[in-house]
């Protein structure tokens, strides 16, 4: 397949090179890369590809003298023989409940831990709910529900109805209960309001797990990290003389009070820890009138690696995810190396790729600490998890709806396109909270998600999605890489040559953050 050519939106004409896009897809989803799993061969490979890439582009080093930022993180592996005791029940590990820790110790232990039901575990000011009030959760257990109560009633006027807010991901669940103190918690799992099965749950929960790691072990996080089947909870509150169900319906309601169960926890966690670093890779194209104000352009190198199934080792490729979205990253710093005159940016545009998404935003999470330059100089963050690799569309997704002003960039240029917005039609999934864009926005830089997984390729989520069989296709059209590439490039160029520093536009922490850095 030859170079093809979209007609362009912004100053200086986006040109596809379908043949080395291709290549470098190819090459970071083959075999010898190994699934590219953090603290691997396959990291150090990638890596150095990277690095290679970006010197080859021309690009400066995004971190200081380095092309390179290190990671630290810990890898941490529970002993799966614990068992969970609720009053007089016990309760199997990976059939009945999942249990970690991001502690860096050899153990957690539940001793005869009082158990509180608190509703959701939400604390939010905004929307005039608390469902910590009035109850002392320090050192106890804590048994929350999955998802908001928009979920639940799908009433529009309660949060946001059936569209997630991040009060109702498991991350905001187990943040939250350490902030109240709690020494454990279990989210109860139910297959709808979560977006997944308990399968998901038991192989996320079960095997090692990495987590960064801060100057005191991470003993500010929560001790247990726990989940818990629906028919769990059922008998604990049976045990303590309750109905879950019915209790269930009472916190969907504004002023919910907790409730304490007559009941202990008692579970040991045992763990063998490895300290070890990954690592970030960006490359920086300086601004020529306006160098100091930067944006990002990213999407992350890291999938999941090698694995046993079904006795033989297979190769988690992450073709589409996210090899697609690297290449296309790498596609636009050529691009915008490129431009040359009065079509060469004015502000600073940061090419990067971050390690360890797939473990829960580790490598973002560490950028946004300690990123090159402040977090009050970071225009905005754009962010590609998974390509079209099909045909092109009529249309764009959307993920969040009056959340910044970045929306109004993604529809200048759709409509340049001949494109209409389309909202994500999941949007109780809650994907705008689950790629790294979004460990950007918890610190106020506002970002737009680029996501195509299984939009256009109805078999992707069923047979590829995080499956070995998620691999390069020469017979990819490759269309859809181009139209979405061609947009970012029109983003990208608008945002790179204004004095606009796009806006929250809800009532939110991250406005709140972007407000500390007098934005």
């Amino acid at each position: 397949m030859g170079i093809l050519c979209l007609p362009a939106v912004n100053a200086a004409t986006f040109h596809f090179d379908a043949p080395t896009y291709r290549q470098d897809v190819k090459t970071l989803a083959s075999d010898k890369f190994e699934g590219r799993g953090p603290l691997s061969e396959g990291e150090k490979l990638t890596i150095s590809y990277l690095e290679k890439s970006f010197r080859e582009i021309g690009l400066k080093p995004g971190f200081g003298d380095s092309y390179v930022q290190d990671v630290p993180m810990a890898k941490i592996t529970a002993d799966q023989q614990m068992q969970l005791r609720v009053g007089g029940l016990t309760f199997t590990n990976g059939r009945d409940f999942t249990a970690r820790t991001e502690q860096v110790v050899p153990q957690v232990q539940l001793a005869n831990s009082d158990v509180v039901f608190v509703g959701y575990g939400i604390n939010a000011p905004e929307y005039g709910w608390n469902d910590y009030a009035g109850v002392d959760v320090k050192g106890k257990t804590v048994i929350v529900l999955v998802n908001d109560p928009g979920f639940a009633t799908q009433d529009p006027q309660v949060f946001k109805g059936n569209a997630m807010t991040y009060y109702g991901r498991w991350t905001y669940k187990y943040e939250e209960a350490a902030r109240q103190g709690a020494k454990a918690v279990f989210i109860v799992h139910e297959t709808a309001p979560a977006a997944y099965g308990w399968n998901v749950v038991e192989s996320s929960n079960t095997n090692s797990k990495y987590t960064l790691v801060d100057d005191h072990k991470n003993l500010s996080h929560v001790g247990v990290m726990g989940w818990i089947q629906h028919n769990v909870a059922q008998q604990i509150f049976k045990a303590a003389g309750l109905d879950y169900d019915q209790l269930k319906l009472t916190a969907v309601k504004k002023g919910f009070k907790a409730v304490t169960l007559p009941l202990q926890a008692n579970l040991t966690i045992n763990n063998h820890i490895e300290l070890a670093t990954s690592h970030n890779v960006a490359g920086l194209l300086p601004g020529t009138t306006q160098p100091d104000e930067w944006l990002v352009m990213h999407a992350h190198w890291d999938h999941l690696g090698k694995a046993i199934v079904d006795g033989k080792e297979a190769i988690y490729h992450g073709a589409v995810d996210n090899a697609s979205g690297v290449a296309g990253v790498l596609a636009l710093a050529r691009h915008f190396k490129g431009l040359q005159g009065k079509a060469a940016p004015k502000r600073s545009i940061l090419f990067a790729s971050f390690t360890a998404e797939e473990n829960g935003l580790l490598g973002a999470q560490y950028f946004a600490e300690h990123p090159p330059v402040p977090t009050k100089k970071l225009v905005a963050f754009l962010n590609i998890d998974g390509m079209n690799v099909g045909k092109p569309t009529h249309y764009v997704l959307r993920y969040g709806e009056g959340v910044s002003e970045l929306e109004g960039y993604l529809a200048d240029a759709a409509k340049a396109q001949g494109r209409e917005v389309k909202a994500d039609p999941r949007p109780q999934n809650g994907l705008m909270f689950r790629s790294d864009h979004f460990a950007l926005a918890k610190e106020g830089v506002p970002g737009l998600l680029f996501l195509s997984l299984g939009d256009t390729d109805p078999d992707y989520i069923a047979h590829k999605y995080h499956q070995p069989a998620d691999r390069y296709d020469p017979n990819w059209n490759l269309g859809g890489v181009a139209q979405d590439l061609d947009l970012m490039s029109d983003i990208l160029d608008k945002l790179a040559n204004s004095d606009d520093w796009p806006k929250w536009l809800e009532a939110s922490d991250f406005k709140k953050r972007r407000a500390q850095d007098g934005l």
